[in-house]
């Protein structure tokens, strides 16, 4: 049943580098009704800066909604979530700013998406707030953008082109970056919010998190049904992909299992691997180098600070820069007698895309819910949002398409 709220959709974070990016979609989306859409954060000058500022390019965007609130002030969230029927946040580090809202989605019943990466942070939600969002109904659906859609959406349809019911393995090898041969990405492509991100990522204990998860995750399978990650290597990657795959200790490996462990269409044994694909040799030599180098300053105070100084949030990309990045995820799958190769591929992913995925995220708990899977608490993409996510994204400009499927 539809629930009345006063918005469809509330963008906490708009005045961010990212969160202004969704809002635009949101806006371009919502042609009509924009005033079921909510521009949220703590300022109410920078809020009204960013809505006359879209309202230039996009008429209508002046009547988009402001609303205040603040992470660290628990009524505003509150009265935030219970005015929404969604509420897309990109205000992270989650583990800093994220659970506050978290808890007032789950208890006012409203859904939720957002763009984490960090793998401590759904945890810590799934154990606190699991339970709350479950008894309210809310749908609170993290990994919404680059991580993790396409991993989730790209595996679960390289699985339909196998047979029903085989064991089957699936593997993913990322390209994204750049137009020139290795796609590496540049620096500047790197917002201060998902930098900031990824140095706490590389702090010391987070692959030992992973693998506690991973092992939790493969227990929570019903008996009778096997959900595993393939073992990690390093080495060449499979003919359809090329060059060399570098294993991925992501989120998007969770994401994946998680979705395989609780949905039987996943088969009696199911695996799953999450790779970086790169050119060379050497590009796997130089990308090793660099994440040693990385994990070792973001182990120490002083130095850790200094890599976080070298990024403010709200810093981001240009538009030339965003228009030059490209990514594709393309997924192996191989089952007894039967073998299929699909792809999930777009532009821009850490930004221009990541909006499109999220909005569409949003925009179907908003106007999809109650024909979407009979599901609450906290979920991934694929078990909240079903079959209805793959259209949407298709729509958008994000291509997922099927390159082989043979006997073997």
């Amino acid at each position: 049943m539809t629930r009345e709220r006063r918005y469809d959709v509330t963008v906490f974070g708009a005045t961010g580098f990212t969160g202004r990016l969704a809002a635009e979609y949101l806006l371009g989306r919502m042609r009509g009704r924009e005033a079921r859409l909510a521009l949220a954060g703590r300022s109410r000058a920078k809020l009204e800066a960013v809505r006359r500022s879209l309202a230039v390019a996009m008429p209508g965007a002046e009547s988009a909604e402001v609303v205040l609130a603040d992470a660290s002030e628990p009524r505003s969230l509150a009265a935030l979530a219970e005015a929404s029927r969604v509420v897309l946040t990109t205000v992270g580090p989650y583990l800093r700013y994220g659970e506050g809202l978290v808890a007032a989605c789950a208890a006012a019943g409203s859904d939720y998406v957002d763009l984490t990466g960090e793998g401590a942070f759904v945890d810590a939600m799934i154990e606190r707030h699991g339970a709350a969002a479950r008894a309210s109904g809310a749908r609170i659906v993290h990994a919404c953008g680059f991580d993790s859609i396409p991993a989730d959406v790209g595996a679960r349809y390289a699985l339909e082109q196998l047979p029903d019911g085989a064991p089957a393995d699936v593997a993913a090898y990322v390209q994204s970056g750049g137009d020139h041969p290795d796609w590496r990405g540049s620096w500047h492509s790197v917002s201060g919010g998902t930098w900031h991100s990824a140095i706490g990522f590389l702090r010391a204990g987070e692959l030992a998190r992973g693998r506690r998860s991973l092992a939790r995750i493969s227990a929570s399978a019903p008996t009778g049904r096997t959900v595993a990650a393939l073992p990690e290597r390093i080495g060449r990657a499979p003919a359809e992909v090329g060059g060399w795959a570098l294993p991925m200790p992501s989120i998007d490996r969770e994401v994946v299992l998680r979705t395989a462990a609780a949905d039987p269409r996943y088969g009696p044994r199911f695996r799953y691997g999450h790779h970086l694909r790169v050119g060379s040799a050497a590009g796997v030599a130089a990308a090793g180098l660099g994440v040693a180098a990385l994990f070792g300053l973001a182990q120490l105070p002083p130095t850790r600070r200094l890599l976080l100084s070298l990024k403010q949030p709200g810093d981001g990309p240009s538009p030339e820069e965003r228009a030059r990045n490209r990514f594709c995820v393309t997924f192996v799958a191989t089952a007894p007698g039967a073998r299929a190769v699909v792809s999930v591929s777009g532009g821009d992913p850490g930004y221009g895309d990541t909006a499109k995925m999220i909005g569409e995220a949003a925009l179907c708990l908003a106007d999809e819910r109650d024909r979407l899977p009979d599901r609450a608490g906290i979920l991934t993409p694929v078990l909240a949002l079903g079959d209805s996510l793959l259209p949407r994204l298709r729509a958008a400009g994000i291509a997922v398409d099927r390159h082989e499927t043979r006997a073997t």
